[in-house]
């Protein structure tokens, strides 16, 4: 029997702003080596003993999915559109219904996108040892061994007589809130306890059984909702209206904590769920004075310092720094004592109440047909680097505030202006008057890049009449 993997990427990850915003969170980001988490997760789950995953995301993230995915040449077997986020029971509840309508038997293996787990073998050795216990109808849990009093995660205690170091599912006794450090402390001493990776491992049929019993009420919305959902460019919308009567709550309180039939596999490998920048520190490897740097960072005389820039144009030095975190970006930068590094939430809410667009998007917004970016904005003009992946094509579209003037940098461009259709080559460009429908396609194999001039009394994105268009959007 394969299994199935539940791939939960709906996330924002404010903990790691400013790379990580609303508009592109941290599992869509290369915070560690090549890949992002969430193709480095995906990769992760796939092979023989799995089935192709099943994605549960947010609308802003669709194709950011696909995109990712293809380029590691992984296929999903669902995408499923959550209206809004309803934290991980609702989406693991309406995983498990998708799952159940073909196969109630089928496992699956509910997994965030954005942890690190550098040791994929043995990780999957513990997934293999755990699939008895889930046949049996038990819900698997995941335990990390503990490596220091970590007071960011919860807790599994083991039941008496379990052992935190086994290779096998062991009995567990309850789930612990986060504690506070002396607890932590203790319970890394005495033994007995491991974190709590939110992973888990069971049959559609006992995770439906196990909400029927505990959160019984949810049940039906999370039911209506998947059964008038739209299909949409291959993607499965489910139904907003009974969708948002579903709580608001993890799965962990939904069912977790009081069920009965509870088994947790202790995993020793090493894993982080990169929950704040402290973290992204620890994975990177310091180098012998506790430094991480990255390519456009240098450090003078530091000890146990992250220097980040996430720009080519962009250098970071620091210079007899000492547990300081810096993390700059085109448009934001973090300075951060180490160990604050969990209060980076706080900078984020206080930017939104100032109502800063660096608190939730990127400089570089990313679209279905490609991304763009802002290089100058002026009082009545704006100055924009667009990027279109080959074959793709932005909406036929008009303007009522604005005209554009278009000059193609690298690639061929298809230009449609009213009624002419012309193909601009590098260096040719193209003006498109106030009010004319235009749409800009590549019809080329290669990215084609082009540097848009735009001037008017209102250049806001949401200044844009669509006729057609191939992403579905509005």
């Amino acid at each position: 029997m394969t299994i199935t993997p539940i791939l939960l990427c709906g996330g924002s990850g404010t903990r790691l702003w400013p790379l990580s915003r609303k508009s592109y969170p941290k599992q869509f980001t290369q915070l560690i080596g090549e890949e992002s988490l969430f193709q480095a997760s995906a990769c992760r789950l796939s092979g023989p003993e799995f089935a192709a995953p099943v994605i549960v995301t947010a609308d802003p993230f669709r194709f950011i999915v696909t995109e990712q995915l293809a380029a590691v040449q992984q296929a999903p077997q669902a995408i499923l559109i959550e209206p809004d986020g309803r934290n991980t029971g609702p989406a693991v509840l309406v995983a498990a219904l998708h799952l159940a309508a073909t196969d109630p038997d089928a496992l699956m293996l509910v997994a965030p996108s954005d942890h690190v787990i550098s040791d994929v073998a043995a990780f999957r050795a513990a997934i293999a040892a755990a699939v008895a216990r889930a046949r049996k109808g038990d819900l698997v849990t995941f335990g990390i061994a503990p490596t220091r009093p970590e007071t960011g995660y919860g807790y599994l205690e083991l039941a008496d007589g379990a052992q935190a170091g086994a290779d096998t599912p062991q009995n567990l006794a309850r789930f612990v809130e986060k504690p506070e450090k002396a607890a932590a402390e203790t319970m890394l001493a005495t033994g007995g306890y491991l974190w709590n990776a939110g992973i888990f491992l069971f049959s559609a049929q006992t995770a439906i059984e196990a909400f029927q019993a505990h959160a019984p009420e949810m049940i039906a919305p999370v039911k209506e909702s998947l059964s008038t959902a739209q299909s949409d460019l291959g993607f499965t919308r489910l139904a907003p209206e009974p969708w948002g009567r579903v709580a608001d709550i993890s799965i962990d309180y939904a069912i977790m904590e009081k069920a009965t039939n509870l088994a947790v596999m202790p995993y020793v490998g090493g894993w982080s769920d990169l929950g704040g920048w402290d973290a992204v520190w620890m994975e990177s490897g310091p180098d012998a004075a506790g430094n991480v740097t990255s390519d456009h960072a240098t450090a003078i005389d530091c000890q146990d310092t992250l220097l980040r820039s996430e720009s080519p144009g962009l250098e970071v030095v620091g210079i007899g720094l000492e547990d300081i975190t810096v993390v700059a970006m085109p448009d934001a930068v973090l300075v951060a004592h180490k160990s604050q590094s969990q209060r980076v939430k706080e900078a984020v809410a206080s930017l939104k109440a100032k109502g800063v667009s660096q608190a939730v998007q990127l400089p570089r917004d990313y679209r279905p047909w490609g991304w763009y970016e802002s290089l100058i904005v002026g009082g009545r003009f704006q100055v924009k680097r667009i990027h279109v992946h080959p074959g793709a094509s932005l909406s036929l579209q008009s303007h009522h505030h604005r005209s554009e003037h278009w000059i193609v940098v690298e690639g061929t461009a298809r230009v449609t202006v009213d009624d002419t259709v012309r193909l601009l080559t590098e260096n040719q460009s193209v003006y498109i008057p106030l009010g004319a429908v235009h749409r800009m396609e590549n019809p080329g194999k290669v990215a084609m890049v082009l540097i848009e001039v735009q001037t008017g009394v209102y250049l806001g994105e949401d200044d844009i009449v669509r006729y057609e268009d191939l992403y579905a959007r509005d």
